[in-house]
């Protein structure tokens, strides 16, 4: 065989062909050079894609390829040698960038393929997701459907309705076609048929609670399937079709115990109810979970709702105890409030008349101190004269009660020997003390001031019953007075922590001791000492004749004065000592107006001259107006005595300098004569000055005296030495506060 190794001659170029690969060319330039635009417009659009740089990469391979061919359009005619360097440098650059796109598609293709899975596995998950959102949906619809049930169930809170709404709220939401609840009998023992959803009045078929079926149920919270031909589920007659599917569920039903109405019952699960409910016959349906759920959820709301109704009654039977003790305790309020008026005013019409026959006791006393006597009928009537003192001064703080409870008793404050008013109550308490052969003994510290400021009576009234009581119960031995200015460590009572008194170098506090050999107190009865109408000693109810009320007052009088009294004993026979401490002020320092006391006006030492000054004196009571008569003509007045408030509006002259007005006149408003008095002169110095003469120490009594336009008050009974205080006082200021 023979071998032809030559070279074939070059194919003379066809103009058709040329023409066409021209063509072709200029297209294939152009699609290249359009698909990176789409690429630049996908990369923009995309913002979660991943290989941008790739996509770059890429659309630079295209593009030098689109350049190839397009240079290749001048090479099918004559070109220069720039042309084919040109052409040779863009497929240089083509073969690279196509070798590195290859090699990086390597890399990426697995990631690709696995994009393929990733979107089964999504695919996955969303029909997972569809499946919640179908629960979701399912458990919002069950959601809905407890919410409407608890909102129907909770509109009220009666037990029956709220049984018989579940009842009929399930069988509409689960399309039921029965629905009933069994409620344990009283026994305990048995379940009764009480509520179907079909039937208004059920009969009342009764089951053993110990059935296995009812304990399987009463063992659970859950919902339980039951099989249709069990006792409790048997609730309407056997048809042609099957029966539905049948669940039972338990509901609680909460005992109330230690019921307050302040406070939380205790609620404790005892018993329980069953709930049957029945699914339509002959059907296929059966029941799902989430209806199952809403079963469960009812029963309890249901337990919730019977709970709150107990309560509720429980509430409402205590409201009503409540309201008939409201009732009890406003009619024994009013009661109570009637009796405390009737005996406030039986006190004031008591104090009233007390004071009248005192004070025709005291004026004349005094006015009988002012002639001449012998000097055993001098101490005779003096005696006489500071018994009614005292004795009035205790019947205003006996009768007055509602006064020394609600805390309006106030103190007079004045300048007063300390020492003499010791030595007082010394004499007036050795008479007592030497009919029964006893000592009484006083003991006064070097220090302790002459003269002091504060209440003169009511500190002889409480040295004086402390010291009385000492004799009262003394039968042999003595009685020891000892005053002191107290010390700091000696003011303090252990078993008196809130007493804390201040010193200052404006007053002092007195302490006064009184140490007797008598009976002495158990230990345990000295608190009821301070209380009133208690007597603590055995021999007191016999021996004593007292009403237990003096040392209420004390205590009192001394809680006043800012001071503070106890008791103390060792027991029975071993005698008693009385310690009381009170503040008085010091004679030139004391700041009397800090005070809550009202003044006393100092008593002139001089006798002022009354002679010829007018005065009238209006008072119904004959023996009180011709006492009253009696002082001022002692004094030197020229008295004009009257019964009436007419005669006293029509006899009134500006001569008159002073009108003493009796305010308790029965059946004549005394106020309105002090108006009248002053509408009769306009002019305030033709106007007499007006003063009411009166028993009653209640404020109100002062104070509509001083609102009507009277001048002053003056306290009934009066001195001959007090009426002198009084009108030289009054008539040199032209007014009078008030006067005890």
């Amino acid at each position: 065989m023979e071998f032809c190794n030559c070279i074939e001659p070059p194919w003379p170029a066809d103009e058709l062909l040329m023409k066409y690969q021209y063509i072709s060319d200029f297209f294939i330039a152009l699609a290249y050079f359009s698909i990176p635009l789409e690429l630049i417009y996908f990369v923009k659009k995309s913002a979660v894609f991943p290989y941008r740089w790739v996509l770059v990469q890429f659309g630079a391979f295209i593009v030098l390829c689109g350049a190839t061919h397009l240079i290749n359009l001048w090479t099918f005619t004559l070109h220069t040698r720039t042309v084919a360097i040109v052409m040779t440098t863009s497929k240089i650059l083509t073969a690279v960038v196509s070798c590195a796109t290859a090699l990086m598609l390597v890399h990426i293709i697995p990631d690709l393929l696995s994009v393929k899975t990733r979107e089964l596995f999504l695919k996955n998950k969303a029909a997972e997701l569809d499946k919640e959102m179908g629960l979701i949906r399912t458990q919002e619809e069950t959601g809905r459907h407890v919410r409407m049930l608890t909102h129907e169930i909770r509109s009220t809170l009666d037990r029956h309705t709220i049984l018989k709404t579940t009842l009929v709220e399930l069988g509409r939401t689960l399309g039921l076609e029965e629905c009933a609840l069994w409620m344990p009998t009283r026994t305990g023992l048995e379940l009764q048929l009480s509520y179907t959803l079909r039937h208004q009045n059920p009969v009342e078929f009764t089951v053993p609670i110990q059935l296995p079926v009812i304990n399987q149920v009463f063992n659970t919270s859950r919902a339980v399937t039951i099989s249709p031909n069990s006792p409790v589920a048997r609730l309407r007659p056997a048809g042609k079709y099957m029966p539905g599917d049948v669940v039972a569920v338990r509901v609680p039903l909460l005992h109330l115990s230690n019921f307050q109405i302040h406070d939380w019952p205790e609620l404790s699960t005892k018993r329980f109810a069953l709930m049957v409910l029945v699914l339509p016959s002959d059907s296929a349906r059966q029941w799902h979970v989430h209806e199952l759920e809403l079963v469960e959820v009812v029963a309890d709301q249901v337990a919730v709702a019977l709970s709150h109704a107990a309560i509720l009654e429980e509430s409402m039977r205590a409201r009503d105890l409540l309201m008939e003790q409201n009732v009890a305790l406003d009619r024994a309020r009013r009661e109570a409030e009637t009796a405390v008026r009737a005996r406030n005013d039986f006190l004031a019409v008591m104090n009233h008349e007390m004071r009248t026959p005192m004070h025709a006791i005291i004026a004349l006393s005094s006015l009988l101190q002012e002639t001449e006597l012998m000097p055993e009928q001098r101490l005779m009537v003096e005696t006489i004269l500071k018994s009614s003192n005292l004795l009035a001064t205790l019947i205003n703080d006996v009768l007055d009660l509602s006064r020394l409870e609600d805390g309006s008793l106030q103190l007079e404050i004045g300048n007063f020997s300390l020492h003499s008013l010791f030595k007082e109550a010394l004499n007036l308490i050795k008479p007592i003390a030497s009919v029964k052969k006893l000592y009484v003994t006083l003991s006064m510290s070097p220090d302790l001031p002459e003269y002091a400021v504060g209440d003169e009576k009511r500190l002889l009234q409480v040295l004086l019953n402390v010291v009385g009581n000492a004799v009262k119960f003394t039968k042999e031995g003595g009685i020891s007075i000892s005053a002191f200015v107290a010390k700091s460590d000696s003011v303090r009572d252990p078993q008196a922590p809130d007493f804390f008194p201040i010193p200052s170098d404006n007053h002092f506090y007195l302490r006064v001791e009184v140490k007797d050999t008598g009976a002495g107190i158990n230990p345990q009865d000295i608190p009821k000492l301070f209380m009133k109408f208690v007597q603590s000693q055995p021999l007191a109810a016999k021996n004593s004749g007292g009403s237990g009320l003096g040392l209420a007052i004390c205590k009192r009088f001394v809680n006043l004065m800012e001071g503070h009294i106890w008791i103390e004993s060792e027991g029975l026979g071993r005698g008693t000592k009385a310690i009381f401490i009170v503040k008085l002020g010091i004679v030139g320092r004391s700041n009397e107006s800090k005070l809550p006391f009202l003044h006393k006006s100092p008593g002139n030492t001089g006798k002022p001259n009354f002679a010829g000054l007018k005065v009238i004196v209006m008072d119904d009571n004959s023996v009180g107006r011709m006492v009253t008569k009696g002082l001022l003509t002692h004094l030197g007045f020229d008295v004009l005595a009257v019964a009436s408030g007419d005669e006293c509006v029509r006899v009134v002259t500006h001569e008159h300098k002073v009108v003493f007005l009796d305010v308790n006149i029965p059946g004549f408003d005394s106020f309105e004569v002090a108006v009248r008095i002053r509408e009769k002169f306009s002019k305030r110095p033709e106007r007499p000055i007006i003063i009411a003469l009166t028993g009653n120490t209640d404020r109100m009594t002062k104070e509509s005296c001083l609102r009507v336009g009277m001048d002053g008050v003056l306290l009934k009974p009066v001195s001959v030495d007090k009426m002198r205080s009084v009108l030289s006082d009054l008539l040199e200021h032209g007014y009078l506060v008030e006067s005890q």
